[in-house]
């Protein structure tokens, strides 16, 4: 079965087409009759979110569908459809409160449990409806968009070289790779035959990775009752942040990409980072394969399987963990400096851990090859961006991304974003029904899915 990436709506003409897009067959397009488009949702389950946000949208009724609420659209947003050209205001007015209908399981000594959207920790908002029985989780919803930013909105009619902050700043996970995807799409758009990735892009994209590698391997075991291991972890990735803010002037990357960065010029720098790294990765990982009640907790709990993980379309580490070849990395480019394809089979929290402590040491080695082929390059100097529609597609440290823009008289006439994650948080509740809801925090956080991401 071809792999859904994505799917989306926009205004053509006098029109509304919807933007169908397959891993193998590319760009589909189907001009919709009568204000409503048949839905995907029962050959692609991932389908369900992007066609709720069409309709949410720009008003389309979804027709054969299982699941046709709202999905950014909450309790009190007005009823608008704010992507049609026809919308302008600069701001929305609360209406009545309208209850939303979660999906639950009812029955004897049945329950629900809601979790957020405010929570205890220091995180985005986002909500977890529970169905239980006792301690044992039957059904998990999720839901997101309590911070629609109207990010796609906010860029129509801008010039492709006035994006550049607002792309780098959808979510912290992935602020360089969503700068690299913005600047394959400028490569394209100057007419190159082939967009071919950089070693200076690759390296700050590979740190990034790091980065969050670093933070998930301290935070799942610590969700799992083990402390330590943040501790550890933490200094990992305090230091690869520091050791961005030293090539970037931001600990996050932000606008870096596109910038001619002195990368050769901290050679030693990331000489001595790589060594040091490659000491403290071995160590963390020796360390914590032998502590059995640490692996008791991880093993066989948030189980995705192979057949679930493909039949909802995931990416990413999730993707991997369950044996799936997919990662946009896999390609001559890379190979050349050492990459190799990681991949677990259980699908359960333990090998997603497991998967993250490989790419790790993988991503060290690649950044180190790298520096021994450093080439400069030259960033783009001309600005004359060609009409047409353009597709880029990087692999951030949760998965694939993809960012969609078609130009029209030199401006942006539709941007659509698809993050890792607004894939993968639709499986997440297939990893709960075996588990009690004291291993949610678990599986959720092994999953290190972006809430950021949704909240577009």
């Amino acid at each position: 079965m071809d792999r859904l990436i994505a799917r989306f709506a926009q205004e053509v003409e006098n029109d509304i087409e919807i933007v169908t897009i397959y891993e193998k067959a590319g760009i589909q397009r189907e001009i919709i009759q009568d204000n409503s488009f048949i839905s995907l949702q029962e050959k692609h389950p991932s389908a369900i979110w992007f066609e709720r946000k069409i309709y949410d949208d720009f008003g389309l009724r979804i027709i054969k569908t299982y699941d046709n609420r709202p999905l950014t659209h909450h309790e009190r947003f007005p009823n608008i459809s704010p992507m049609r050209k026809s919308f302008t205001d600069t701001q929305i007015n609360e209406v009545k409160f309208k209850p939303y209908r979660y999906k639950s399981i009812k029955g004897d000594g049945v329950f629900n449990v809601s979790v957020g959207p405010i929570h205890t920790g220091i995180i985005e908002p986002g909500h977890f409806h529970f169905s239980q029985a006792g301690e044992r989780i039957l059904f998990l919803e999720v839901r997101h968009g309590y911070k629609y930013r109207g990010i796609e909105k906010m860029c129509e009619g801008k010039e492709l070289d006035k994006i550049d902050t607002i792309i780098s700043r959808i979510s912290g996970n992935e602020s360089i790779a969503y700068q690299i995807a913005l600047y394959q799409i400028k490569e394209q758009a100057l007419g190159a035959d082939e967009v071919v990735p950089n070693i200076q892009h690759a390296i700050l994209l590979e740190l990034e990775r790091l980065v969050h590698h670093f933070t998930d391997i301290g935070f799942i075991p610590n969700d799992g009752g083990f402390g330590a291991s943040l501790t550890i972890a933490s200094l990992m990735a305090e230091e690869t942040k520091r050791l961005l803010e030293t090539l970037t002037n931001s600990r996050f990357g932000f606008d870096c990409i596109g910038k001619d960065i002195e990368l050769e010029k901290n050679r030693e720098i990331l000489i001595e980072y790589i060594s040091k790294m490659d000491k403290d990765i071995a160590w963390f990982e020796d360390w914590i394969m032998d502590i059995p009640s640490l692996w008791d907790r991880l093993d066989t709990t948030g189980i995705l399987t192979t057949e679930q993980a493909i039949h909802y379309n995931t990416i990413g580490v999730v993707a991997r963990s369950c044996g799936l070849k997919l990662d946009r990395r896999d390609n001559e480019f890379y190979k050349q400096y050492g990459y190799k394809l990681q991949r677990e089979k259980k699908g359960d929290v333990a090998s997603r851990f497991k998967l993250r402590i490989k790419e790790i040491k993988n991503s060290l080695f690649i950044i180190k090859s790298m520096l021994n082929d450093f080439k400069d390059y030259s960033s783009i100097k001309h600005y004359n961006y060609e009409d047409g529609e353009y597709l880029s597609f990087v692999e951030s440290s949760i998965g694939e991304l993809m960012l969609y823009i078609k130009l029209k008289d030199s401006v942006i006439d539709r941007l659509f974003i698809r993050d890792p994650s607004f894939i993968n948080w639709q499986c997440l509740h297939l990893m709960m029904t075996s588990d009690i809801i004291a291993d949610f925090p678990l599986i959720n956080k092994s999953c290190d899915l972006s809430y950021a991401g949704c909240d577009l």
